[in-house]
């Protein structure tokens, strides 16, 4: 990491370390001038059963602070953002969990892995990654979102409201957004850290264009159908295209092999693995050291970039399959909406998008592909949007106030 990159980077975690401290301040002084009869502490260990109008101030339970809330969003990327923005500017005062390196990763998620974005729109000449996620968190908090920086560690869907629990505090709420987002799978070899965003990245569609891969040799590392999507993707814009699999044949599906096989600028470096990544004077990737598994030869192979393509993993498991998840881990929604297996708990992004994983469609996905034009015209569209984007983040927010306008109505009618 440059010196620069590391400035941001602990201005970003210092910036969030601050607002950590003000909550905890806040926490004491709320606690201070509260109650301290046991009928305020058995209150505040049993939520009541009706919706919450706002959210609470925190009140203290020992060491473990309690929020009662409409509306708790669990994430800190795009799509959460986006919700929380909505739902505060509908004024359900949402609380925000963004976590604390959850999956080793800083609040804002994969977006503060990248070096430059150039493909969201209102940034004509590229924003930081890390910029781009603090106004994201600046934009929600203007609006009312209270934000915490902790990590959620476990959830309760099985009672009302919910019950969302971190180490220090617990929520307790009448509906949940999960856009806790996935995390791209990368390898761990000599140099991989190193040159990670100097030519190493895990995400094609928004790296592959930078101008550091244009005209040079490019490798893909993967066998599935994300890597044959990505090497020609990549074709568009490197001299030429490596896949690098360490088997000899592919798991990607017929079609998708067959693309990359024809394609003149792809080359396959069949049953090999990388053993290391080295640099240029510049400090960017140079190329790799590649060992063919069944030789044991050693082979350099110069290349300006390296793409893993070896799949996501969802951030789910803190959810305890209370929700449905499909095969590969990610959320089940309704066709058509954010709702999840339970009633009142929502999803949006990349933890429920495992096909296109991007921010502009974390911020906007597709409920709906029967759709035969865009259901919000006005939404920007990109070559793998299909143009068929409705804001998901927004959709969730929607799907959860009307929501709790629903059962709101229905407490009315027993009151």
């Amino acid at each position: 990491m440059s010196g620069s990159g590391f400035c941001v980077r602990f201005a970003s975690l210092l910036r969030k370390a601050r607002a950590l401290v003000g909550v905890s301040t806040a926490a004491a002084a709320t606690s201070a001038t509260e109650p301290s009869s046991s009928s305020a502490a058995t209150a505040a260990a049993a939520p009541p059963s009706k919706p919450f109008s706002t959210s609470i101030p925190i009140t203290m339970d020992g060491a473990q602070k309690t929020f009662k809330t409409r509306l708790c969003i669990i994430g800190s990327g795009p799509a959460a953002h986006t919700a929380a923005i909505y739902a505060a500017r509908a004024e359900l005062k949402p609380v925000l969990l963004e976590g604390w390196m959850a999956n080793d990763i800083a609040a804002g998620g994969q977006l503060t892995t990248t070096s430059e974005v150039e493909n969201f729109p209102g940034f004509p000449e590229g924003i930081q990654g890390l910029d781009l996620t603090d106004r994201f968190r600046a934009q929600s908090e203007r609006f009312g979102t209270q934000i915490l920086s902790e990590t959620v560690t476990a959830v309760d869907f099985s009672t009302r409201p919910f019950k969302v629990v971190s180490d220090s505090t617990t929520v307790y709420s009448d509906a949940v957004i999960v856009a806790t987002g996935a995390v791209a799978r990368r390898l761990k070899f000599p140099g991989s850290e190193k040159f990670w965003n100097r030519g190493i990245s895990a995400c094609a569609v928004c790296d592959g264009a930078a101008p550091i891969f244009r005209n040079r040799p490019i490798a893909v590392l993967g066998g599935g159908d994300s890597a044959m999507e990505e090497a020609n993707f990549l074709t568009k814009y490197g001299s030429k295209v490596y896949i690098i699999h360490r088997r000899d044949t592919f798991r990607a599906s017929k079609i998708m092999q067959a693309r990359a096989l024809e394609n003149p600028k792809i080359e396959v470096l069949w049953n090999s693995v990388v053993s290391e990544a080295y640099g240029t004077e510049k400090g960017a990737l140079g190329g790799l050291k590649l060992k063919n598994v069944l030789s044991g030869e050693m082979t350099d192979l110069p290349v300006s970039g390296l793409f893993f393509a070896i799949g996501h993993e969802p951030a789910t498991k803190f959810l305890n399959e209370q929700l449905e998840l499909d095969a590969d881990g990610y959320i089940v929604t309704k066709p058509g909406t954010t709702q999840t297996s339970v009633k009142g708990v929502f999803a949006a992004g990349d933890v429920q998008d495992k096909k296109y994983r991007q921010a502009i469609t974390a911020a906007g996905t597709d409920p709906d592909a029967s759709q035969p034009e865009p259901i919000f015209p006005s939404m920007p569209t990109f070559a793998a949007a299909h143009g068929r984007y409705a804001p998901a983040g927004c959709m969730a927010a929607l799907d959860a106030e009307h929501y709790l306008q629903e059962i709101g109505a229905q407490e009315g009618q027993t009151d």
